[in-house]
């Protein structure tokens, strides 16, 4: 039994675009890739075709990925104000008590954490450890290199 993923309504549209596009834009690519390569002749020894054919596998494998994970996915409304502690979608100002340095992460699920978007994965260690915390409270994550790392949640905002 699959389990749901959590999604906000930003994500859930992201993944909602990405399989539209890849179901008509790509698709009729990659079709007229295999068109092209069977105009060149006998496609048993053709490596266009072959190449075009394997494309057209992992594209189809892609989508089949994409529309299981809007299958499983429930979105969660991000609240319009904010609550006072850390709730899924929102915004958290942290600062590392060991370095000093300061980040600001948003909530989210899984599937659509990304680091370099500043999205942090609410079933990560730092995710799980920072909802339902506080502003001025301090969180400790475990390591699995070293000494627990410990976070001061300075802002929280709404998403």
């Amino acid at each position: 039994m699959s389990r749901q993923l959590e999604i906000t309504p930003e994500g859930l549209k992201k993944l909602e675009e990405e399989l539209e596009h890849l179901t008509t834009v790509r698709r009729r690519e990659v079709s007229e890739r295999i068109k092209e390569a069977r105009a060149f002749g006998d496609i048993s020894e053709n490596a266009e075709y072959d190449d075009a054919k394997n494309e057209q596998a992992q594209l189809e494998a892609q989508i089949a990925q994409l529309e299981e994970r809007l299958r499983r996915s429930v979105v969660v409304e991000e609240p319009g104000e904010n609550t006072g502690e850390v709730i899924f979608g929102s915004v958290v100002h942290i600062k590392d008590q060991k370095s000093g340095e300061s980040r600001k992460f948003q909530i989210v699920g899984s599937t659509e954490a990304d680091l370099s978007e500043g999205k942090l994965s609410s079933e990560s260690p730092i995710g799980s450890a920072l909802i339902g915390g506080k502003v001025n409270q301090i969180v400790t994550v475990p390591s699995s290199k070293g000494p627990a790392r410990k976070f001061k949640i300075t802002k929280i905002d709404a998403a």
